[in-house]
């Protein structure tokens, strides 16, 4: 009768496990050691400063800051209705006949808006100034019901 042979592969395995269990015993340990169960709940509160970093010290209560909880405001605050007329002047700075679209900017912002050859009342040429509305388009604000001044 052969005897068994134990192979490289066998040796490896058996290494692996007797580290594993090595391993494992040693986590035991420490946590043994390190058990933090019965401290006292002091050892366990952290504090934040005022610059939002955890610190071991409690904060010093005469510099605490009295709150109105009547000032918190919860949400997005109110906006304030403005009135912004609607009509808006500015000078042709493109258009073109043939493609019937362009552009106008506005005198105030300098902002350039498309114009359509259907957004017009009376036809425009290039420089001329003119009275607006703004709409929602596709690709951004258009210029619309647009007429010379």
């Amino acid at each position: 009768m052969a005897r068994a042979q134990e192979t490289f592969g066998k040796k490896e395995r058996e290494k692996k496990r007797l580290k594993k269990r090595k391993d494992k015993n040693a986590k035991r340990e420490d946590r043994k050691a390190n058990n933090l169960k019965g401290t006292d709940l002091d050892s366990m509160i952290s504090y934040v400063d005022e610059f939002g970093n955890p610190t071991d010290t409690p904060p010093d209560p005469t510099l605490k800051k009295k709150v109105d909880v009547n000032s918190i405001v919860l949400g997005v605050p109110k906006r304030e209705e403005v009135y912004e007329d609607p009509i808006k002047k500015g000078k042709v700075a493109f258009f073109n006949d043939s493609k019937g679209y362009g552009f106008i900017t506005e005198l105030e912002t300098q902002e350039k808006f498309f114009v359509h050859a259907n957004g017009l009342t009376e036809p425009i040429a290039e420089g001329d100034k003119v009275e607006f509305e703004l709409e929602r388009g596709m690709k951004g604000m258009n210029a619309v019901r647009v007429k010379r001044v």
